[in-house]
């Protein structure tokens, strides 16, 4: 077993590293392709059925990029699809959500404290939120609230308000936060696989039989992609709160959550307006500075509940059945206890990294695997081992994991 967990931890990193190149891929052409769409500008020597043009430099070369609204008069024989940054990203999204959230249910996915169910129904509920939040966003841009542009993203604000303070109520805080960005990344990804990429494959069709496309596909595409430049930002900042307490475990975690997606589309709407060269709308960063303060401001209020006896887990029960728990537990406390705890005395810490309480024989017991991997198999903590811990508790700490996971 505990090779197992050495190979879980691996298999984790390597997920996770996957997800973030591929999610650098997918940002950063979608942000370069809305930067062009908006800096594209009309000229005398355009082609016939050319909606803009743009001429821009980069690498040492010249680049002159031309946009037809439906299509040209012949397409070319090689069309290059953007669209597999954005696939990959979301699938190894799902397998790290899987690997991390359903996998580790008992610690990182339910509060019992919240709502105490079976490991399979919070996954279920997890996954079914995912996908209604795509049917109901769907069904709305396909309804007459949809034609209008700003009324959608009212209506589309309030839900995810209303998706902020359920996740709350179903799964921990950072579970709720995490999940948050998978609702909206989910989203995203099926405005490209259902939407965008079958209308231009459309039009593509009726290039080839003879048809003159019909440019609805084109405005509907156009209309997703734009909801996908706005929602990004906010996607990033839920994927990186699970490494930040003060984000997720807090009483306001779902006001911060909302307001977050505001700070995106303030930000989102100064780098629109200056591809567009329409001007440079200072007063967004001064919006974008005012929400963050408010932002850091909640989330110094503590969490409703926190301070509640630990619940113990089934798999955590066998840990503190195991020969070496006491010693363990001892050594936790002695190396560790000092700022994972819920009032750290370390100085400079302020809370307990990563909002991990080590107050107790039921904390440390539900902890074990975190336990053994950053203090036992590797010696990432205590940081630059400040509290000395010794080799031997380093080994004893390995040895209590193994006897507990049944190794």
């Amino acid at each position: 077993m505990g090779d197992l967990a050495i190979f879980y931890e691996w298999s984790m990193f390597a997920v996770r590293w996957l997800h973030v190149v591929t999610a650098i891929a997918w940002i950063g052409s979608s942000f370069y392709f809305i930067a062009l769409d908006l800096g594209l500008r009309k000229t005398p020597s355009l082609p016939p059925l050319a909606h803009g043009e743009e001429w821009q430099v980069h690498g040492g070369g010249f680049y002159h990029i031309q946009k037809y609204l439906v299509a040209p008069e012949f397409l070319p024989e090689h069309l290059t699809w953007f669209k597999w940054e954005s696939y990959a990203t979301w699938l190894s999204g799902a397998m790290l959500l899987a690997l991390l959230y359903y996998v580790g249910a008992d610690l990182f996915l339910i509060d019992r404290n919240v709502l105490d169910v079976p490991n399979w129904v919070a996954i279920l509920l997890s996954a079914g939120s995912i996908v209604l939040g795509w049917l109901l966003y769907d069904a709305l841009c396909k309804s007459s609230i949809g034609q209008s542009t700003t009324g959608l993203m009212l209506v589309l604000f309030a839900i995810l308000v209303a998706m902020s303070w359920g996740y709350t109520q179903l799964f921990t805080g950072r579970a709720a936060m995490l999940h948050m960005g998978a609702f909206t990344a989910t989203i995203m990804t099926a405005n490209v696989a259902m939407i965008i990429i079958p209308n231009q494959k459309i039009v593509v069709g009726d290039l080839k039989a003879g048809r003159v496309p019909d440019a609805k596909y084109g405005k509907i595409a156009k209309q997703r992609s734009l909801h996908n430049n706005y929602l990004t930002l906010p996607v990033i900042f839920f994927m990186l709160s699970s490494h930040y307490p003060l984000a997720f475990a807090t009483q306001w975690n779902w006001v911060i959550a909302s307001l977050i997606f505001l700070v995106g589309v303030v930000i989102r709407h100064y780098f629109n307006t200056r591809h567009a060269r329409k001007g440079n709308p200072h007063w967004t960063w001064a919006v974008a500075v005012i929400l963050f303060l408010v932002i850091a401001w909640l989330s110094t209020a503590p969490k409703i509940g926190e301070s509640g006896e630990a619940l113990v887990s089934a798999s955590a029960e066998r840990f503190m059945a195991a020969e070496h728990f006491e010693a363990a537990s001892l050594a936790v406390q002695t190396r560790c206890a000092m700022c994972h705890t819920a009032e750290p005395s370390w100085q400079g810490v302020y809370q307990a990294p990563k909002h991990v309480i080590l107050d107790n024989d039921a904390d440390i017991a539900n902890h074990a695997h975190e336990i053994a991997i950053q203090a036992g198999y590797s010696h990432a903590m205590p940081p630059g081992n400040v509290t000395a811990m010794t080799d031997a508790e380093r080994a004893l700490l390995v040895e209590w994991f193994r006897e507990g996971s049944g190794s």
